[in-house]
């Protein structure tokens, strides 16, 4: 199994006609072909678009037509950031089940005004500023590097792209493998925390172990310490290991996400650490011992 996008996911593109829209399009194509079943230009709908591999996608002036034409259930957003927000809302308002948006550089208040629109919806949203998702062989979506994937028992949830695929190649070279691998993104307001994806996780059966990748700033990591915690109580526990980037950042310095600032003593690299390894996390010493310090708790 995997958790919010498999091999029937179909998925419309908000932004196919630029230059980044088109160039992971036609990655997705590739990696899956009819992943992608349509694109979205106020302005172009009735043409269509021509893919590297020979496909051809319709393009519709709206989210709302896309998806009765094509039946499409998710949508993915390449849209500038000026008009990310306006994007995710129209895909909402279509009621699209899963929306992810890859743009960086959304401004807060935007991202705000989503987020009231997104409580009382029926979508959920991925992002923004994020790498987007990926189920092996199944369905990619975003920007993550297909090569590196291979089908397996681990999941992973991360706040740093980077990072996010570097937990993915090493897992790939230790012989774990993926079930499903979700960058949820950096930025201070987004859709999905991380408790959300590891609710869905411990629920997965074919999910045997889970890595968790969190950074400085906000209090994300810690809730998420505190969920595992009542969730083994409750019977519900798996093998984790994690890493906080920008250990060494100092006060009051953003590093890399513009939710990564820690201020007013919270949200250092120590606390989330802690908070992390009471949850039973094992916290890797670097990045690049991710995969064999998670083949160590999983060896006992």
């Amino acid at each position: 199994m995997s958790i919010l996008v498999d091999k029937n996911t179909k998925v419309i593109v908000q932004g196919l006609t630029g230059k980044t829209g088109s160039f992971h399009t036609n990655q997705a194509n590739a990696y899956h072909p009819g992943t992608m079943v349509a694109g979205i230009h106020p302005k172009k709908g009735g043409e269509s678009w021509q893919g590297e591999g020979g496909e051809t996608l319709p393009i519709f002036a709206t989210v709302a037509e896309a998806k009765e034409r094509t039946g499409a259930n998710a949508s993915v957003i390449y849209v500038p950031p000026a008009g990310a927000a306006d994007a995710i809302i129209e895909a909402i308002d279509a009621e699209i089940p899963f929306i992810t948006c890859i743009t960086e550089g959304i401004p807060v208040l935007d991202m705000v005004r989503v987020k009231g629109r997104l409580e009382k919806s029926k979508s959920r949203l991925l992002g923004p500023n994020c790498p987007g998702i990926m189920t092996p062989d199944e369905c990619k979506i975003g920007i993550m590097p297909g090569s590196i994937f291979r089908k397996g028992n681990v999941g992973i949830v991360s706040r740093s792209g980077t990072l996010t695929y570097e937990a993915v190649f090493q897992t790939t070279n230790e012989g774990l493998g993926q079930t499903t691998a979700v960058g949820i993104g950096g930025d201070p307001v987004k859709g999905t925390e991380f408790i959300d994806v590891l609710e869905m996780f411990l629920a997965d059966d074919a999910t045997q172990s889970i890595i968790m990748i969190g950074e400085i700033g906000g209090a994300a990591e810690e809730d998420a310490a505190q969920f595992l915690i009542d969730e083994a109580k409750r019977g519900r526990k798996k093998p984790m290991a994690g890493f906080i980037a920008g250990r060494t950042a100092p006060k009051g310095r953003t590093m890399g996400h513009a939710g990564a600032v820690v201020s007013g003593g919270k949200g250092d690299a120590e606390s989330k650490i802690a908070a992390m390894e009471a949850a039973g996390i094992r916290v890797s010493p670097s990045p690049a011992r991710l995969g064999k310090t998670l083949v160590e708790v999983l060896k006992g």
